[in-house]
């Protein structure tokens, strides 16, 4: 016997993909999030493509990531996507040390996010 099967996350239109630890803090790839949200797909990839920022890298792999599993999980139209969603939160957080004068010594803390990008496949109007 095998556990049964997890219900969909999302809706029948709809694909997800989630980057679980970016390097970065969150309000970086929130502003770049900003960018993209309730953009289709193709303008939200050339955005990301030619933004100054550097959390758009990691973006753009997670929304190529939202559409490969739009068109080969879900059989939805490549061409029809909409970003519905791309929400931003908090992982962990690595704690190193940097030595200062005197022999004392200050907190350096290394933030990583979580990028949860969805699309959804939109009927042409």
């Amino acid at each position: 016997m095998s556990k049964p099967a997890s219900p969909r996350k999302v809706g029948d239109k709809e694909a997800l993909a989630v980057g679980t630890q970016i390097r970065g803090s969150a309000q970086k790839l929130n502003l770049v999030a900003g960018l993209i949200r309730g953009r289709k797909v193709g303008d939200a990839m050339s955005i990301l493509a030619f933004s100054k920022k550097g959390m758009a890298v990691d973006a753009r792999k997670v929304l190529a990531s939202a559409i490969a599993n739009a068109e080969n999980n879900h059989n939805l139209d490549v061409d029809a996507l909409v970003v519905s969603e791309a929400s931003v939160g908090k992982s962990i957080t690595m704690k190193r040390f940097a030595t200062r004068g005197r022999g004392k010594s200050t907190r350096i803390l290394k933030p990583f996010s979580r990028l949860r990008i969805v699309v959804r496949e939109q009927e042409e109007a």
